[in-house]
């Protein structure tokens, strides 16, 4: 019942605040936040719509079998976000875009614009429902157990709180949610990282000593070219899925864009890219040891690694107090990462698909639909199930992101006009051909593509939108 009560306060904070800040509502506000945003606050509240449930439940699990090789793609991260702030983001600011595929329409044409703002909608649609099933998961676990709650009204009732606070201010409220929800996640991460060091009669120093000295500390992978976890793989994977999924994502860039001139938004992504290593760190630390903590409690490890911090939770070992904290702060990074997710595909719906960006009726009725369309995804995902679900994240990042890398690579640097009739059939055939060699590596060779498989998709689109440019006229340089 406490934390029944806990989520409530919460919730009713955020729709709060929320109706505060979104009193001056319309389309430019929900599409834009007037471009008024102060660049510190959407560097802070960055950090909680990256850091999704997904990652503060499964990061820590991630130590059982790869231990801390993570960061090597972290490291990548940050080089990635410095590519977006110095390249992307001067691009974007240049043309005072809403969403950032128009880019495509100036540099290539009307279908190849299209089809960008297309693969964009699929990709986030699933990308972030995934991430949210398995949150919906956990709150159904957390939220009145002894009342078995269907998981479908968790869904629905989730979604509904997320839309009710999102639709009338949109991007300017969510910079300002975003917010109090990374806030609330921090201190929960902290807070339980203090609980878990106090039942191992530890202090500071100590744990982070033990950390550092456990077998399942190792960040590195140079041996074995093979592994997923080898480091170039790893550190150039990073490098490129925070070009795709935040230079090149409508859900990521819609925030910088809402800073007030090109330099506060180039501060807001550095300053942002900076904190995710530190954050991300924590998080495996955490998850090493709360390992010590089940072999000192004399507890299994749990069979899936997405459960280790869930299930000591939920079972009432770490306490009420605990399960509050490991509550607000599942709901704070959910609802800070869907929130942004939903706002950003009204957006590109309403000014890439329909052409109006200045309808709010129009806006509505998307962002409703938007709604409809995440419950749909979302329950699909439970009943099918799944493994490691981060995994699953980064897979589907690789193969429905390439051809938006691809994509844009052409438009920024190549001035050649295309047959852009071809255009969607090579962005369709490029992730389907990837699949099809990698079945047959593994098939041939044992070898396990890892995410490189996105920098590969990208690459095969790129020059299939080569081979149908024509070489004897030139567009000009915007």
């Amino acid at each position: 019942m406490l934390v029944l009560i806990t989520v409530i306060l919460y919730l009713g904070a955020l729709l709060l605040l929320s109706h505060v800040v979104g009193k001056r509502g319309g389309n430019a506000a929900f599409f834009s936040g007037n471009r008024q945003s102060p660049w510190p606050l959407v560097a802070f509240g960055m950090i909680g719509a990256s850091i999704s449930g997904l990652t503060f439940i499964g990061v820590p699990g991630w130590v059982m079998s790869i231990d801390m090789t993570y960061l090597q793609m972290c490291l990548g991260f940050i080089v990635g976000y410095v590519i977006v702030a110095f390249v992307l983001l001067p691009l974007y600011y240049k043309q005072r875009l809403t969403s950032i595929y128009s880019l495509l329409d100036s540099r290539m044409g009307r279908t190849s614009y299209k089809t960008g703002a297309s693969f964009f909608i699929l990709s986030k649609l699933l990308g972030a429902a995934a991430k949210f099933y398995v949150v919906c998961r956990i709150l159904q676990a957390c939220l009145l157990p002894t009342l078995e709650v269907p998981y479908a009204l968790v869904v629905i009732v989730a979604l509904l709180l997320i839309w009710l606070y999102t639709r009338r201010g949109g991007i300017r409220t969510l910079v300002w949610t975003d917010v109090l929800q990374t806030l609330c996640l921090l201190l929960a991460l902290v807070l339980i990282l203090c609980k878990v060091i106090s039942m191992l009669h530890m202090g500071v120093g100590e744990a982070m000593t033990a950390v550092w000295q456990d077998s399942h500390s190792r960040i590195f992978e140079f041996d074995d070219w093979a592994s997923k976890q080898n480091f170039w793989k790893q550190f150039l994977s990073g490098v490129f899925i925070v070009i795709v999924m935040t230079g090149l994502d409508q859900d990521m860039m819609q925030k910088n864009l809402t800073c007030k001139d090109l330099r506060s938004a180039q501060k807001d992504m550095c300053s942002y890219g900076v904190l995710f290593l530190p954050v991300n760190f924590l998080f495996l630390s955490l998850g090493i040891l709360l390992m010590m903590l089940y072999q000192q409690q004399g507890l299994p490890l749990p069979a899936k690694s997405d459960d280790l911090l869930a299930a000591i939770v939920l079972d009432g070992t770490m306490g009420t107090a605990c399960l509050v904290l490991f509550t607000i702060g599942v709901i704070a990074s959910a609802f800070s990462s869907a929130d942004s997710a939903m706002t950003a595909l009204t957006t590109s719906f309403c000014v890439d698909i329909l052409g109006k960006e200045q309808d709010e009726q129009t806006r509505k009725r998307v962002h409703l639909a938007m709604l409809l369309a995440f419950v749909i995804v979302t329950l699909a995902f439970n009943a099918i199930g799944s493994g490691s679900v981060m995994d699953l994240i980064y897979t589907l990042v690789s193969y429905t992101y390439g051809p938006l890398l691809g994509l844009f690579a052409y438009g920024i640097f190549i001035h050649r006009p295309l047959r852009e009739s071809w255009v969607p059939y090579i962005a369709v055939a490029s992730p389907v051909i990837c699949y099809v060699i990698d079945c047959l590596v593994l098939q041939l060779t044992g070898y396990q593509v890892g995410y490189e498989m996105l920098m590969f998709n990208g690459l095969l689109t790129f020059l299939g939108l080569w081979l149908s440019s024509y070489s004897n006229k030139r567009f000009s340089v915007i």
